[in-house]
């Protein structure tokens, strides 16, 4: 089931954007697991599996920065929302260096808060 996978990464993003976001967030930014957009629970639950499978493939992770972290998670949001959207607005679907700050910080968060969620199953 993609409940406690989707919803680690979608908690894990709400409190970026808590966080991070300058003024008041979109109330989508923030909509809770229970009333978010099934597509969307979809790739979140993707990304996380992608993120734990390649946490789990790797020698240590741990040694990647956490820019670099952030960008495998922004990689992988990307290509699960070209996925599952027939045609994203480009502002959906950024390079890396074209997202804001705010958004950076929480991807990196993102592959944190799953390191973490592995490390707790352990």
């Amino acid at each position: 089931m993609q409940d406690d996978r989707g919803r680690i990464f979608r908690e894990a993003w709400i409190a970026g954007i808590v966080k991070y976001f300058p003024g008041t967030p979109k109330d989508s930014y923030i909509t809770p697991w229970d009333e978010t957009p099934e597509w969307e629970k979809a790739c979140a639950t993707a990304v996380y599996d992608q993120v734990v499978s390649f946490i789990a493939a790797g020698d240590n992770t741990a040694k990647l920065t956490r820019v670099q972290k952030g960008q495998f998670v922004a990689v992988c949001w990307r290509e699960q929302i070209r996925a599952h959207v027939a045609e994203p607005k480009p502002s959906h679907v950024p390079a890396w260096d074209d997202m804001p700050d705010w958004w950076q910080q929480t991807d990196s968060d993102i592959f944190e808060r799953i390191e973490q969620s592995m490390n707790a199953r352990l």
